[in-house]
């Protein structure tokens, strides 16, 4: 029998295809990263085999291929429709029998039984192309306890790759479904409900200029700033002051951090956004010597990956311990910039001014 799961730890950047770019950077990270003080949650990923497996159970392949056959993406009533029939087929369809198997054996070898809490990420086959990224159009799933409720997130893990923007997404790029598949990472969660959590670039997103490490931060869970839904903190580090020992924060500008994401306590929704206090939004969610650490992991993973990155990060609140939870190609601005060009002009000659009265 195939292996339906595969330890973060034995994964690296050549395993895309197995579990997709999002968990094969993350066992890039822990197998190659882990002597330069990259701290990176342990977990498991499912394998992107066991996804096809799912769906040719019950002929789900062809009931999808039918579904989607003649609508229009552009009719957003369509779309929506047929998106949500899909992704109920996948999340009401058990998962295969040895999968379930593998993953239930996996999450009990993480300890602390049904009390532990995990972070169910999507890690699809075609993320962050140069053509084309694909980050950010499936679901993450935090703070998820049981077995029962891990089994439920990995099948809206797979229903989520026909969220109605990525078939829209898939359709405009002439991407066809067949061509991609997704993996769920099974991830311990960081205490960040109770730190701070964001995410950094290796370059300035917003002129691309490469000796810069961009960090954003806010209180609680990540996924505020990642849905676009707080103004973060924003802190600018100087690379080769960083390199050199010398004083390297450039800025540091105050965001509203209105609001935080914290575990839900007591009820069926995992995680619940409540407001945050007047003097958390009048403080810095990170302390000088955290910035400048994340600013050297930043640095390091830049280099061990040869391009710049997007990178997610959390702060336990209890053990004050800095993490890296997601590390992506910066695909966006880096391509952007690597367009940009100036041209010069001389002047050869001088011409005739005429003047009309």
């Amino acid at each position: 029998m195939k292996e339906q799961v595969v330890d973060l730890e034995q994964l690296g950047q050549s395993d895309i295809g197995l579990v997709g770019g999002k968990n094969a950077s993350l066992g890039e990270m822990l197998s190659q990263l882990g002597d330069a003080s990259i701290r990176v949650p342990g977990g498991f990923a499912t394998v992107t085999d066991a996804y096809r497996a799912h769906l040719r159970q019950g002929d789900l392949e062809t009931r999808i291929v039918e579904r989607l056959a003649g609508i229009d993406v552009n009719e957003l009533n369509q779309l929506s429709e047929a998106g949500h029939d899909i992704r109920s087929w996948i999340i009401q369809l058990s998962l295969p029998a040895p999968l379930e198997a593998a993953v239930r054996s996996a999450y009990k070898a993480l300890g602390n039984g049904d009390e532990l809490a995990v972070a169910v990420r999507s890690s699809a086959t075609a993320e962050d192309l140069p053509q084309a990224s694909f980050a950010g159009q499936q679901e993450t799933f935090l703070n998820v306890r049981g077995i029962d409720n891990v089994l439920r997130s990995i099948r809206k893990v797979f229903a989520s790759l026909y969220n109605d923007r990525a078939i829209a997404y898939r359709h405009h790029q002439d991407f066809a479904d067949a061509d991609l598949a997704i993996s769920a990472g099974i991830q311990q969660m960081v205490r960040s409900d109770t730190g701070s959590s964001g995410v950094l670039f290796t370059l300035d997103t917003e002129s691309g200029f490469s000796d810069v490490v961009f960090i954003t931060a806010s209180l609680g869970l990540g996924e505020c700033i990642v849905q676009g839904a707080v103004n973060p903190d924003e802190f600018y580090v100087y690379k080769p002051a960083l390199a050199a020992g010398r004083p390297a924060i450039l800025r540091r500008t105050l965001g509203e951090k209105a609001l935080k994401m914290i575990y839900a306590d007591g009820t069926e929704a995992t995680t619940q956004v409540i407001a945050t206090t007047h003097s958390e939004r009048e403080h810095f969610s990170l302390n000088d010597d955290d910035i400048l650490a994340l600013a050297k992991m930043a640095v390091k993973i830049e280099q061990h990956f040869g391009r710049p990155m997007d990178v997610e990060w959390a702060k336990d609140g209890t053990s004050g311990d800095l993490f890296i939870l997601q590390a992506r190609p910066e695909t966006v601005i880096s391509s952007r910039s690597a367009n940009q060009t100036i041209e010069r002009y001389h002047l050869l000659a001088k011409g005739i001014h005429l003047y009309y009265t």
